[in-house]
C-alpha cells in the first residue's frame, strides 16, 4: 500500500483518506494493556494510532538503547496493524510530553558543551545515533512495507522554541538517511509565526489547538496552501501538575470542536485518547517563572481515563466520528453504563523477525480484563514492616566525596533523590544558603532531625539552622525536568555554593538513591524486619506490608494520611504521591498484581498519620482541588 499527500488530501492507494487519530503513549501504559487501549480507540471509530517516542526512556545511560518490555515500541506498533489501523509516529528527538526533559536524556547535557534542539554539532551527532537505533523499529513497519506507519514527524512544536530552519532541515535528512520514505510532517500552533518558523516546505503542516477549530484551520491553511488540513494535536483536555486543581473540558463543547473541525474535512489526532500513568520519576515539569511538577496521573480527561474505562467524552466524540466514517459496534461493556472491560481476544500476530518482549498480551491480570468475573473488593494493607532511611541506605548507595555538592547529573543520577552530608561547627546557629537555585526540593537535616524545607517551587535558597555540631545533611529530591521552554536540559541539585552566614562548606560526601528499580537488597532487609505497633510514622521512612488476592485486576491505592513520597506495588513504582493533590490514588496495573501474595511499599518522606493504605477496586477519580 502506499500512503501520500494529495493535493487536497490524504490519500491511500491513490483514494482519498481522512485520518482519524488518538494518542496513546506506549510508555505511559503497561505493555500487557497496550492491545485493549488500541481495540478501544477502533471501538470509538478511529482509525490510527499516535505515539511519541521517549528517547530518554529508551536510552537511560550513554551507550544503552533499550527496546524490551513496556519499550518494546515495535511490539506496539504490530498490536497496531493487528487491530487493522495505521500509526503516526513522532520520534521528536524532543517529544515535551510533560515527560522528563522533553524526552531528551539528562547526560547528552551533563558537560555543558552540547546544543539543545538547534544545529549544534554534539547535539546532532547524538540525534543520528538514536535515530540509527530506532530504524530497525521503524523502517519495515512503514505502510510501503505492509506495516501501520503512514506519517513520522520532525521535531515538535519547534516554532514556540525556535526558527532554525538549518536544524530542521538537518534532522529531516537524517530521518531520511535511516531508510524513512513515509510523508513528514511538523506541528505547531496556528498563532503568530509558529507555523512558519517550526516547519519547512518539504514537511507537511498541521496544527495544534482544542478549541476555536474553524479559526485554527483557516490560519492553518494560509501557513500550508495546499494538501490536507489536519490537526495533530487536537487538545481534548489537559494534564494536571501538583498543587493545581484537575483540568477539565466538558464532553459537548469538545465534541462541538470536533464536529467543527471534521465538517471542514479535516484530519485528526486526538490528543490524548488516552493519557496513562507518569510511571517511576518520568513526570516533567513546567517553570514559567514559577516550577510546577506534573502529577503523576496523566489522565488528560481523555476519551479514555486512567483506569480504561470509556468516559462521557469517549461517547460523545463517538457519536460525532460516526456523522463522518463507519464504526465498529459497541460492546455492551463499553456502553454507558458498562464495566468498560473488554472479553479477552487470541493474541494477535506479529510481523515476522519482530520482537514480542516480555508480558504476554492475554491472560491474568492482561487485555481485556473479563467482564463477567465477578465484583472485586477493597482491600486494606497494614505497612507493619518499617525501616529509617538511614537504615537502608548500605542497601540503597555508595557515597562519593567532593569539594562542593555534586548535581544529579555529576553523579549520574536521571531522577529520583540524591542524600549531601558535611560535617559542622556551629554552635549558635546560621542561616544556609544555596547560591542560585535549589532543583527542586531539599529536606534540610542536623543530627539526624529535619529542620525544614527548601522548596524551587517557592524560591527557597536559605533556612536558619539551629545550634550543632555534627552532621547536616540535605535530601534533594528531583520533582520532574523541564519539558518545555529555555529550561530544558538544565542540571539538577543544590546549583550554586551552599554556606552558613556567608562562610562556604565543603568536604561533601554525597549519595544518589537507587530506587526505581529499589535494590533487591533493601526489599530483604525490609522483609526480614520485626513487624512494629503504633500507626504513625515518622519520615523520612520506608514501610511495606502484603495482602492477599485470589484473582488480579486494576486496582488503585489510595494513601490517605500521608503526606508525600513514592509507592511500589511488587517492586513495581507506581509514581509519587503528593496529599497537595490533586489526585488522590495511583494506578496500579492488573498486570503488575497476582494471585496470592502480594506487597506495597511506601517511602515516606515527611509523616503518616496511619500505617494503613487500601487497595481500591475502583478508581477515586474526582481528584482534590488543591
Amino acid at each position: 500500500m502506499r500512503f501520500a499527500i494529495g493535493d487536497t488530501d490524504f490519500l491511500l492507494d491513490g483514494e482519498p483518506h481522512r485520518v482519524l487519530s488518538g494518542a496513546i503513549h506506549y510508555f505511559r501504559v503497561h505493555p500487557d494493556l497496550w492491545q485493549d487501549r488500541i481495540r478501544k480507540a477502533k471501538l470509538m471509530g478511529l482509525n490510527t494510532i499516535e505515539t511519541y517516542v521517549a528517547w530518554n526512556a529508551h536510552a537511560p545511560q550513554p551507550g544503552v538503547f533499550d527496546l524490551t518490555g513496556g519499550l518494546d515500541l515495535g511490539r506496539f506498533l504490530d498490536l497496531v496493524a493487528a487491530e487493522g489501523m495505521h500509526a503516526i509516529v513522532r520520534p521528536g528527538p524532543y517529544i515535551c510530553a510533560e515527560w522528563s526533559n522533553g524526552g531528551l536524556p539528562y547526560w547528552l547535557f551533563a558537560d555543558g558543551t552540547v546544543g539543545v534542539r538547534r544545529n549544534e554539532p554534539g547535539f546532532l551527532a547524538a540525534v543520528s545515533s538514536y535515530l540509527q537505533a530506532l530504524a530497525p523499529v521503524l523502517v519495515p513497519r512503514q505502510i510501503d512495507d505492509g506495516g501501520p506507519i503512514v506519517l513520522v514527524q520532525v521535531e515538535n512544536e519547534y516554532g514556540a522554541y525556535g526558527s532554525d530552519a538549518s536544524y530542521l532541515r538537518a534532522l529531516e535528512q537524517m530521518h531520511r538517511d535511516i531508510g524513512l520514505t513515509v510523508p513528514f510532517t511538523s506541528v505547531d500552533q496556528p498563532m503568530g509565526t509558529m507555523l512558519e518558523d517550526g516547519s519547512l516546505p518539504s514537511l507537511h503542516k498541521t496544527g495544534s489547538f482544542g478549541s476555536r477549530a474553524t479559526a485554527r484551520l483557516a490560519r492553518l491553511r494560509q501557513a500550508q496552501p495546499t494538501g490536507p488540513l489536519m490537526c495533530s494535536e487536537f487538545w481534548d483536555g489537559w494534564f494536571d501538575s501538583w498543587g493545581e486543581h484537575h483540568h477539565t473540558t466538558p464532553a459537548a463543547a469538545s465534541a462541538s470542536d470536533l464536529e467543527d473541525l471534521l465538517a471542514a474535512g479535516g484530519s485528526v489526532n486526538i490528543y490524548m485518547f488516552h493519557g496513562g500513568t507518569n510511571f517511576g520519576f518520568t513526570n516533567g515539569a513546567n517553570d514559567k517563572g514559577v516550577y510546577r511538577p506534573i502529577a503523576t496521573s496523566y489522565d488528560y480527561d481523555a476519551p479514555l481515563d486512567e483506569a480504561g474505562r470509556p468516559t462521557e467524552k469517549f461517547h460523545a466524540f463517538r457519536a460525532v466520528i460516526e456523522r463522518y466514517a463507519p464504526v465498529p459496534p459497541l460492546p455492551t461493556s463499553m456502553q454507558p453504563g458498562g464495566s468498560g472491560r473488554l472479553e479477552p481476544v487470541a493474541g494477535p500476530g506479529v510481523r515476522a523477525g519482530s520482537a514480542v518482549g516480555s508480558g504476554s498480551a492475554v491472560g491474568s491480570g492482561g487485555v481485556g480484563l473479563e467482564a463477567r468475573r465477578a465484583p472485586a473488593t477493597d482491600v486494606a494493607v497494614r505497612l507493619d514492616r518499617v525501616a529509617p532511611l538511614a537504615t537502608l541506605l548500605p542497601t540503597l548507595t555508595s557515597w562519593t566525596a567532593h569539594d562542593v555538592p555534586p548535581t544529579f547529573d555529576a553523579l549520574g543520577a536521571a531522577s529520583g533523590f540524591v542524600l549531601q552530608r558535611t560535617e559542622v561547627a556551629l554552635p549558635t546557629g546560621g542561616v544556609l544558603t544555596v547560591g542560585t537555585e535549589v532543583r527542586d526540593r531539599a529536606i534540610v537535616s542536623v543530627d539526624g532531625v529535619v529542620v525544614g524545607v527548601l522548596e524551587r517551587e517557592h524560591h527557597d535558597r536559605a533556612i536558619a539552622l539551629p545550634p550543632v555540631t555534627g552532621t547536616l545533611e540535605l535530601l534533594v529530591e528531583d520533582q520532574g525536568r523541564v519539558d518545555y521552554g529555555p529550561r530544558i536540559g538544565e542540571p539538577k541539585g543544590l546549583i550554586g555554593d551552599v554556606r552558613v552566614d556567608g562562610e562556604l562548606l565543603s568536604r561533601w560526601t554525597a549519595a544518589p538513591l537507587a530506587l526505581d528499580p529499589i535494590a533487591p537488597a533493601a526489599l530483604s532487609v525490609l522483609g526480614d524486619a520485626t513487624p512494629s505497633a503504633g500507626d504513625v510514622l515518622a519520615g523520612p521512612v520506608f514501610a511495606s506490608g502484603s495482602f492477599e488476592l485470589a484473582s488480579v485486576d486494576d486496582r488503585y491505592l489510595c494513601l490517605d494520611g500521608f503526606r508525600k513520597g513514592v509507592a511500589w506495588v511488587n517492586g513495581f513504582c507506581l509514581g509519587r504521591y503528593w496529599s497537595r493533590g490533586p489526585q488522590k490514588t495511583l494506578a496500579v496495573p492488573g498486570p503488575v498484581l497476582r494471585e496470592g501474595r502480594n506487597d506495597v511499599l511506601v517511602f515516606e518522606l515527611h509523616a503518616a498519620a496511619s500505617r494503613t493504605v487500601c487497595l481500591l477496586a475502583e478508581p477515586d477519580l474526582g481528584h482534590t482541588e488543591g
